[in-house]
């Protein structure tokens, strides 16, 4: 049984219906630079300053200290401005999900590519809260305000890992959409779980480091390596 689950949030457990997507595409073609699709889903759930610094490169535009931040800060208006227009939801049995893991004895944690600030805002938007008490949605949040470099390095999952005591990694699951969660989960030595909630397809993801593709968090409490411990 594991001890520990590390979700991403935006496209794993929270439906956007794509906005940072378009956000990131957005900021990063405002500061003159081309946009590859490719390139663009390549950096998907990897630290947006440096998604937006490696966009900005390989879209042909120097990526100074002074247009980085502008281009983040365009980012985050965008991004709050599809947020308040049409406002993320859970992905349908996620919620449910968490509590399910959670009143096993697994802690759950949420990571993400967003910084401290985007990813507070989010989680007031939902309602979610973070804490020990069985009525919190999660145990822990890790941001990339919270760690030396985002994914795919292992501190997201291993930071998540300190906050809830937790000191195993063969028995921490991590699941994501994009290729750098795999990535991530894989560095950290963590079961590394691909979800189908995202923009990737099944072969695409296929592509990454995994050891289980599921439809969605949903269906994570089904796992072998999360069944309730025996009475």
């Amino acid at each position: 049984m594991i001890d520990l689950a590390v979700f991403d949030m935006a496209g794993t457990t929270i439906d956007d219906g794509g906005a940072v997507y378009r956000a990131l595409s957005a900021s990063v073609s405002a500061a003159g630079a081309t946009v590859d699709d490719d390139d663009l889903q390549t950096w998907m759930g990897t630290d947006k300053v440096e998604a937006i610094t490696a966009l900005l490169r390989l879209g042909g535009v120097t990526p100074t200290d002074e247009l980085v931040r502008s281009t983040f800060a365009a980012f985050t208006r965008e991004l709050a401005a599809a947020y308040e227009a049409e406002p993320p939801t859970p992905f349908p049995g996620v919620v449910e999900a968490l509590g399910e893991l959670r009143s096993r004895g697994i802690r759950v944690a949420l990571s993400t590519g967003f910084d401290r600030d985007v990813a507070t805002s989010l989680l007031r938007s939902l309602g979610w809260t973070v804490g020990p008490s069985p009525d919190d949605t999660v145990d822990a949040v890790v941001t990339t305000s919270d760690v030396a470099a985002g994914r795919p390095a292992p501190y997201l999952i291993h930071h998540a890992m300190e906050l809830t005591g937790v000191r195993s990694v063969a028995r921490v699951l991590a699941a994501g959409d994009t290729l750098v969660d795999l990535e991530a989960a894989r560095n950290a030595g963590a079961i590394s779980v691909g979800v189908l909630t995202g923009a990737l397809s099944e072969e695409a993801l296929s592509a990454g480091p995994y050891d289980l593709i599921l439809p969605g968090v949903a269906a994570v409490p089904s796992l072998d390596v999360c069944a309730a411990p025996a009475p």
